[in-house]
């Protein structure tokens, strides 16, 4: 990614993209690279380390010091704790935050579809994409809270039987992609808008990993700040960078 790319040195970015990195290896490169081609205009990465091991992140804030900017967390303290770690020095008079794992990759005009987008719906607190697998499989990245009766009927079959009812309606795998507001969208790549996301305080700490993304989107919803899901904006997630966890067990959790 050059500073050339990035926008013009000292422009005030649009977007803060804040990526929480623990040792990612080679997919942050893949990320930063995807940059340029999703948003028009300037922009500044944050990576909010939380203990990488691997020089990933050095390398990755070498390379443009101009743009990206390494911020260590001081341990490992869980993905939303990071995030607000990163949110926290993030230039103050950009408008978005684009919160993102390292092992996404954004698709041409991504960023700028998200934002026009959130012209469209001006009272947003964060807009989500449309997410796919590297083998071209839907991601379920816009969801409804879950309600009681739902959220046990998924805990209790997800993990053996997916395709159970309370799992699609869990997942809004029933209806067919289209943008408007929904309950709640997956925290691997969504854009919150800076003044929502400043107004609940970010993330709840609480959470170490897992559930802050619904959390985050329940308190915005609450304030009147709802959640949009923009399936013209697409990204792929790689997935497992962090974790090692068995896939049938984190599938039945997501």
């Amino acid at each position: 990614m050059s500073t050339q790319d990035a926008g013009p040195a000292g422009a005030v970015p649009v977007v803060s993209i804040v990526v929480v990195t623990y040792s990612p290896g080679d997919c942050l490169a893949r990320f930063l690279k995807s940059i340029p081609a999703a948003v028009t205009g300037p922009f500044e990465v944050i990576l909010a380390d939380n203990g990488s091991t691997d020089g990933s992140v050095e390398t990755a804030s070498a390379a443009d010091p101009d743009r990206v900017r390494l911020v260590r967390t001081g341990g490992n303290l869980g993905y939303g704790r990071a995030v607000n770690a990163g949110a926290a020095v993030a230039h103050p008079g950009s408008i978005w935050l684009l919160v993102a794992n390292p092992d996404v990759e954004l698709g041409p005009g991504t960023l700028d579809e998200l934002i026009d987008a959130g012209a469209r719906w001006p009272g947003a607190g964060a807009l989500g994409p449309l997410i796919r697998t590297p083998d071209g499989e839907l991601y379920p990245s816009a969801r409804e809270f879950p309600s009681l009766g739902r959220g046990i009927g998924h805990a209790l079959l997800g993990w053996w039987w997916p395709a159970n009812p309370f799992t699609r309606r869990y997942r809004n795998e029933d209806s067919g992609p289209a943008e408007g507001p929904t309950g709640w969208l997956s925290g691997s790549c969504l854009l919150a808008r800076r003044i929502a996301f400043d107004a609940v305080g970010g993330f709840d700490p609480a959470y170490f990993m897992y559930f802050e993304d619904l959390d985050l989107c329940r308190r915005m919803t609450l304030t009147g700040a709802p959640c949009v899901y923009v399936p013209s904006a697409v990204v792929v997630h790689r997935g497992g960078h962090a974790t090692q966890r068995d896939r049938s067990v984190a599938r039945a959790m997501l």
